[in-house]
Formats: structure tokens, C-alpha cells, sequence
């Protein structure tokens, strides 16, 4: 992705960030399926004239709802064509395969990013000495929607260490970007962690810590 997509990318996702993260409540294929027009609405400002018409007047809950799956999206959308920018990168052949979004060096993975979980038992520098353990966690935990899978993931966990408004750092793209080429440059497939979520089945993942202090 080129600077400029990159720039134009990010000030869309941070003018969401006006508005306090509120899900009102919570998520399920109801309440997605009445917002999947946020698939098709990339800038914010028609985002909100969208929302407007898909809900009745004054109704915050979805008003939230949707600005949340949106920021989620292309957020995640942005970060997904970020990886496959870089050379060592495929993009998946399949667009449709919502369990693959890439491959590096062969192996087939998907990615999610994630804000360091507040119900997580242990703390940050625990994660960080133990990843197998968060990682565990975050399939175990995940969410029971579209998304739900046991197959390969790279997880991008971010942690703002001074205003502990994690979700914000989904809009940060171009601090990203550096933190993600840092990764895949020095991607080794020996140094992924390996679990067996599925008897018989191997997972590979792995965890990119988006910190920010």
C-alpha cells in the first residue's frame, strides 16, 4: 500500500475516534447483518448519513454499533492490504476465504487485530514472556460470529501503556505498517508457536505487540 492510500486511510479511521467506543449491545449475526452496509461506506462522513437512514432517530445502540463494526473493518481491511504490500507476502488466491488472507513463506494464515484483553488473568509483561498462554486465550475467547475460526492466525495486540485507550492504535496505519514490516522481515515459521486446538490438527500462530508507550 503507498503512503498516500495509507494517509488517506488513516484520517478516515481516526475521525471515528471522536466518539467514545461503545457497543450498547453486544455483538451477534442480527444486529450484523442489519449493519453490513458498512462493507460499502469507506468515508466517515457518508458512514454517519448511512447510519442515519438504517435506524430509527436516537437510537445510540445502533448508532455505536455500527461505527464500531466499521472502524473494525477497515481498520482490519487496511492492515490486511499493509502485509500484502511486502514482497515475502501472497495475497490469498481465494477472496472469499474468510480463513486466509495471506501466506508467508507457504503457510496460509489469517490476521486479526486485537486490543490487549481486559479480562485476560495476567498482565502485559506475562503475555509477553508467555505467548503461547494469551494466544490460547484469544482463540478460546474469540468471537462467536462470522469469524470464528481454529485455523492459523497472526494476532497484532496493541497496548497505548500511557492512555490506556487501546482501541485507538487500530487507526494508527502508518505506525503499523512499520511495526508489521519489522515482522515480516525477520519472519522465521521456526519461532511460531504451535497448538493443537483441533485433536490431530496442528495451528500455527503467532503475536505482533503493537505497544505504545
Amino acid at each position: 500500500m503507498n503512503s498516500l492510500d495509507l494517509k488517506v486511510r488513516e484520517n478516515e479511521l481516526k475521525k471515528r475516534l471522536r466518539y467514545d467506543y461503545i457497543w450498547g449491545r453486544k455483538q451477534n449475526n442480527r444486529l450484523d447483518k442489519l449493519t453490513n452496509f458498512i462493507y460499502d461506506v469507506f468515508y466517515f462522513d457518508e458512514l454517519i448519513k448511512s447510519i442515519s437512514k438504517h435506524s430509527a432517530a436516537n437510537d445510540s445502540d445502533f448508532f455505536n454499533y455500527a461505527l464500531n463494526r466499521w472502524y473494525n473493518f477497515w481498520s482490519a481491511n487496511a492492515v490486511e492490504k499493509i502485509f500484502c504490500s511486502f514482497d515475502k507476502i501472497k495475497p490469498a488466491l481465494n477472496r472469499r476465504d474468510r480463513l486466509v488472507d495471506f501466506e508467508i513463506e507457504g503457510i496460509k494464515f489469517d490476521h486479526k487485530t486485537s486490543i490487549f484483553p481486559e479480562n485476560y488473568p495476567f498482565s502485559l509483561e506475562h503475555a509477553q514472556s508467555n505467548k503461547k498462554s494469551l494466544i490460547e486465550w484469544l482463540y478460546k475467547n474469540q468471537s462467536q460470529q462470522q469469524r470464528k475460526h481454529l485455523k492459523n492466525r497472526l494476532f497484532i495486540v496493541l497496548y497505548d501503556m500511557r492512555l490506556k485507550q487501546h482501541w485507538k492504535l487500530k487507526s494508527e496505519l502508518i505506525w503499523l505498517s512499520k511495526i508489521i514490516s519489522e515482522y515480516t522481515t525477520k519472519f522465521d515459521a521456526g519461532n511460531l508457536i504451535r497448538l493443537e486446538l483441533v485433536k490431530g490438527e496442528a495451528t500455527l500462530s503467532d503475536i505482533i505487540w503493537g505497544i505504545r508507550s
